[in-house]
């Protein structure tokens, strides 16, 4: 005989127990896990080194999934350079094409000279951040804390 599963009463063959009224169909509730971030089993240092990678896209990415604040200032940090220098660079460009090609080697020494700072800072960051070290790119580590509070 059959016997209920809250209460202990027998039931026979009901679905409801005719006692405490539990039901006896449905099945166990299944565990609540707890939410893990995806980037949980990463070291910080290799996430942080990771902000950097792709510039500002991989810096968006780790700004939305990953929680730990050292990861999320190096990641709001990447947006703020990389997506800086974008921005100058697009700007140069429209005041070049607008300029009618005037000044060609102007213009190519200041994209030669924003290209190597891009790639400096973009190779200093990645050594720092793998280190673990904070290293504040000055106007953009400012415009990181705002992003990440």
């Amino acid at each position: 005989m059959p016997f209920c599963k809250a209460c202990g009463q027998e039931i026979g063959n009901a679905n409801f127990c005719p006692k405490c009224g539990a039901n006896q169909t449905a099945s166990a509730p299944a565990p609540v896990m707890p939410a893990v971030s995806p980037t949980e089993s990463l070291q910080e240092n290799v996430a942080g080194l990771l902000c950097y990678l792709v510039g500002w896209i991989t810096g968006i990415i780790f700004l939305l999934i990953d929680k730990r604040p050292w990861v999320r200032f190096h990641a709001a940090q990447s947006i703020a350079v990389f997506g800086g220098l974008t921005v100058i660079r697009i700007a140069l460009g429209m005041f070049h094409f607008a300029s009618g090609l005037i000044g060609w080697g102007f213009f190519g020494l200041l994209f030669t000279l924003l290209w190597l700072v891009g790639v400096v800072l973009w190779i200093v960051l990645m050594i720092k951040a793998f280190q673990h070290q904070t290293w504040r790119v000055p106007i953009a580590a400012d415009i990181a804390d705002s992003l990440t509070k």
